[in-house]
């Protein structure tokens, strides 16, 4: 839906209950659009927070693969020193 910002004016509360309900409000000013009216989404809580995180650690634990640490895998390129080799 496409509203002109004075006529918007008058039918603040119509327009923000459709935002609400899913529909597309486009403020218009001299035809251009300007501003689109959009429901605020809920922050997840700090459980559903904790919950993806666990999900995300245990999906990245299964894709461990055994072998040499990433930070150790250059090693053999160094001597006792500290420098190459």
């Amino acid at each position: 839906m496409r509203i002109s910002v004075s006529e918007a004016k008058g039918k603040l509360t119509e327009l923000v209950r459709r935002a609400e309900e899913g529909d597309e409000v486009v403020l218009t000013r001299h035809g251009q659009a300007t501003v689109t009216l959009v429901p605020v989404q809920p922050k997840p809580s700090a459980d559903a927070r904790r919950a993806l995180i666990a999900a995300v650690r245990g999906a990245a634990a299964k894709k461990v693969v055994p072998g040499v640490n990433a930070a150790r895998s250059q090693d053999f390129l160094y001597g006792d020193t500290g420098l190459p080799e």
